[in-house]
């Protein structure tokens, strides 16, 4: 029996997004001191088991196996030198190097006179910690942190004037745009935390106090001070807001992929009485299982700063944000393939499968930020060795969608809507009227005279000009408008932005993104009438 391809398209999607869930890291994927002194500890563990079980069998002059705080080192032939590879237990260590000592004709290791220990060469598995390396690293994440910081602060300014601008303009109050400012809110919020985290973290006081805590933590077990626990407690503030933070923001997109999706399938989110709903799933959610990893990380291991690992812990909210980005992808899955379903019927034998395709992939690509797909890329490969390129590509990759994804939502859903667009070019015009009536009625008062006929500025004349644009439906309120000008030169009737400029309630909207109609979906009213205009205008 064959296959459905269908079937063997889903399973290899399940496996990819289960590949995920295990190879999922937060960006702090480093070893605390704690996790490090374990795994050598397990290490050790091991290695005397297996040196029991050797020397049971060595019967001859050679070097017997032992264990020497890094590494276990298996027996040695004598007059040989014994290579072993870097341990990946060791997290700074070159993994792809090897240690080395040797075995003398004796059947004895040789010894470093000066230090009166074994001889053993660790140069490759310490490449990382060379002069070099550690100037490449540091370039490498000083160009990160500029390109993520430009990012950032271009999405910020965006999406703050988006907020402005939405929230301003009252009859761009609906559900589709509340659910968009709070999107917005969410990434605002997600910047400034990470601003503030930098500051917190990598600013030069609290830097080199840091620095001086891990040294000395080497030398002896000794406490911090006052100052520096005072240092700590803020950090750990910081860190718990910036994980809120970056959870409340995969939730407010997976607010918007809900939303779109019940309209085409549901509808039922489109009233404004489900909107607290959506609010307790975008803010509520991401503070419970944050709230649980900060009481837990602070019971079991309340160590330093928390930006950095502390085991298994990271998956208290790391497996809620990767199960939103998972539906998210599902939902961004479903709704292009409705898309495209509706483009076939309905342009079928009308347009050109290239124009098709490319309408599709229109579709595609502005939905893409606003789901958040560019997770997806990276998300089943975990990272590895700075040095690699594959790591460079997709930190790079990541900083890059990451930090603008904020500026694409703000552009797209806000800036290219043609609502906005209408209300913006509405209150310019109402600018440039008042301000021309003004300068009018003081030209008028100077010249002692009340007379005010013909006097039609650049501004009334180009809009109306506008609005005869438009067709013949418009010509009535034409006259009645420039005949109202011709009368009552300093009244505006209050009707006039109710004739000419549509509202934005929930069930009257009709334009798409950057004012294009994307794809036909006259099919989704047969239950749910205006339906369609919804749809249109949040796509």
């Amino acid at each position: 029996a064959s296959v459905p391809v269908g079937g063997i398209t889903a399973a290899l999607l399940c496996c990819c997004l289960l590949s995920s869930a295990w190879a999922l890291v937060d960006p702090d994927d480093v070893l605390t001191k704690e996790e490090q002194i374990y795994l050598l500890v397990e290490a050790k563990e091991k290695c005397q088991r297996g040196i029991k079980a050797q020397l049971e069998k060595i019967k001859d002059t050679s070097c017997l196996p032992e264990w020497d705080g890094i590494i276990c080192w298996p027996k040695g032939s004598p007059s040989q030198e014994v290579s072993v590879p870097c341990p990946n237990y060791i997290y700074d260590f070159n993994h792809k190097g090897h240690a080395y000592r040797y075995c003398s004709a004796y059947g004895t290791w040789a010894m470093a006179i000066s230090i009166n220990k074994t001889w053993a060469n660790y140069t490759e598995c310490a490449l990382l910690f060379s002069s070099e390396s550690r100037s490449h690293e540091k370039e490498v994440f000083d160009r990160l942190h500029m390109m993520y910081t430009v990012g950032y602060s271009i999405s910020l300014v965006s999406l703050i004037i988006a907020v402005c601008i939405l929230s301003y303009f009252k009859r761009l109050h609906c559900t589709r745009n509340y659910i968009h400012v709070h999107l917005f809110t969410s990434f605002i919020c997600r910047a400034v935390s990470i601003f503030v985290k930098d500051m917190v973290l990598y600013s030069g006081t609290l830097a080199s106090e840091m620095e001086k805590m891990q040294e000395d933590d080497f030398k002896a077990e000794m406490g911090p001070s006052a100052g520096q626990l005072s240092h700590l407690v803020g950090c750990k503030v910081v860190v718990t807001l910036f994980l809120y933070f970056l959870a409340t923001n995969h939730y407010w997109i997976l607010v918007e992929g809900l939303y779109l999706h019940s309209l085409i399938f549901m509808a039922f989110l489109s009233n404004k009485n489900y909107l607290w709903v959506l609010i307790i799933i975008g803010w509520g959610l991401p503070a419970v299982f944050v709230s649980v990893w900060a009481s837990v990380r602070a019971s079991l291991a309340d160590t330093e700063c928390w930006d950095l690992s502390a085991g298994n812990m990271k998956w208290i909210y790391q497996v809620p944000i990767l199960a939103a980005i998972m539906v998210n992808f599902f939902l961004f899955l479903n709704i292009i393939r409705v898309l495209a379903s509706k483009l076939w019927e309905t342009h079928a034998g009308k347009l050109d499968p290239r124009q098709q395709y490319r309408q599709l992939l229109k579709s595609t690509l502005v939905l893409m930020p606003l789901f958040g797909v560019h997770y997806m890329v990276f998300m089943a490969m975990p990272y590895t060795e700075v040095s690699g390129v594959l790591w460079q590509i997709q930190m790079h990759y990541e900083m890059l969608f990451n930090s603008s994804q904020g500026f694409f939502v703000a552009f797209i859903y806000c800036f290219c809507n043609g609502e906005v667009q209408a209300e913006i070019k509405k209150a310019h015009f109402r600018r440039s009227l008042a301000l021309d009536l003004k300068q009018k009625a003081r030209a008028t008062s100077v010249a002692g005279s009340c007379c005010y006929g013909g006097l039609a500025s650049h501004a009334t004349t180009s809009f109306s000009m506008s609005l005869a644009g438009r067709g013949a439906g418009n010509t009535q309120q034409q006259g009645l408008l420039l005949s109202a000008h011709g009368s009552l030169p300093g009244y505006i009737p209050s009707s006039f932005a109710s004739d000419n400029f549509l509202p934005c309630p929930t069930q009257e909207m009709s334009q798409t993104a950057c004012g294009e109609n994307i794809v036909d979906l006259t099919d989704l009213n047969q239950h749910h009438p205006n339906l369609n205009k919804e749809l249109e205008t949040v796509l």
